[in-house]
């Protein structure tokens, strides 16, 4: 077997798989496959006769996925694919079984390792930080192109870095002289408007604002919703929705999607019975996100932020098995 491009270990690896519950016969996605580490687990458990199907919007990372998971090509369907379409491509491949689903959210470990992608702080490269290269927005464009306020609010909402205001203060100033071309400047730039007393703790100093900015070039919490809701609707009863998020505005989407399908209902809260015909389409299984234990946390710190939703398809009432009219 021919070594993958990179390696990694995957996040909450234990917990996902078996949140699954991965059955011969059914179908799984692998929304966000990366170098394909969960993959790997999902695609040994698939028996005899069930399918996993790889998506992911990086080419490159799919090459990767492609070799680490040599050994059970034959299952499985590799789809070069924003998430957010995880709908249209069960419908283009007329799956019908779908078993679980599988997404972890956020920057793979293949875009962080491979410093020309412009994803890392610590390893000098051009601003690019696209998932998909096909992508005409680029980190260059939204640091040097976007307005003082647009750039402020990025950085605050999905960086949560409470020195935005300062960073953007600096960045600017620095724009205005030359454009800012590579993650090295742009790393120096945000320490430069970071206290030296905080620089000088905890995560680097331009981890946040880089998450900010990488979340703004693609998009990735508008993909969040639309690829939860159309997983739901494809699941067969009992299937899982299994999802690891590492920032707070992300969570908030899945917590939030999870509770709407469950509670579907729009009714006024002072009506006897439901009238307006909306019912449950998932049982959350994790009213509490599961975290990480402390022996991942010291063998994976990249695990540190992650935490993982599950839930079910709500299987079918003994009337709607039987095929009755309600």
């Amino acid at each position: 077997m021919e070594e993958p491009l990179f390696s990694h270990t995957p996040v909450l690896l234990n917990e996902c798989i078996e949140g699954l519950e991965v059955r011969d016969g059914l179908t799984y996605v692998d929304c966000t496959t990366g170098g394909g580490g969960h993959s790997f687990e999902i695609a040994r458990r698939l028996g005899k006769t069930g399918r996993l199907i790889c998506l992911d919007r990086d080419a490159d990372a799919l090459c990767a996925a492609r070799k680490r998971l040599s050994p059970f090509l034959d299952k499985i369907t590799f789809v070069h694919v924003n998430f957010s379409e995880i709908s249209s491509v069960l419908d283009e491949y007329r799956i019908n079984n779908l078993g679980g689903v599988l997404m972890d959210l956020g920057c793979s470990a293949f875009q962080q390792t491979e410093a020309s992608r412009g994803f890392s702080y610590v390893k000098d490269a051009p601003l690019d930080m696209r998932m998909n290269r096909e992508d005409t927005l680029t980190a260059r464009d939204v640091v040097n192109d976007y307005p003082p306020e647009r750039l402020l609010k990025i950085i605050d909402a999905y960086g949560e870095e409470r020195f935005a205001s300062a960073i953007v203060t600096a960045i600017v100033r620095r724009r205005e002289s030359k454009p800012i071309e590579t993650t090295s400047e742009l790393s120096d730039i945000v320490c430069s408007a970071i206290p030296k007393k905080i620089r000088a703790t905890g995560h680097h100093p331009a981890k946040k604002t880089f998450q900010a900015i990488r979340i703004e070039v693609n998009r990735e919490l508008d993909a969040i919703s639309p690829a939860i809701r159309g997983a739901a609707d494809k699941l067969v009863p009992g299937g899982k929705i299994v999802i690891i998020s590492f920032q707070s505005g992300e969570d908030k989407i899945v917590k939030s999607v999870f509770s709407e399908l469950e509670n579907p209902c729009v009714c006024p809260r002072d009506f006897p019975v439901c009238v307006c015909g909306r019912k449950p389409v998932l049982q959350i299984e994790t009213r509490k996100p599961i975290l990480p234990s402390e022996k991942e946390l010291e063998t994976n710190p990249r695990s540190r932020s992650a935490k993982l939703r599950i839930a079910k398809k709500k299987p079918l009432s003994p009337t709607e098995e039987r095929g009755e009219p309600k």
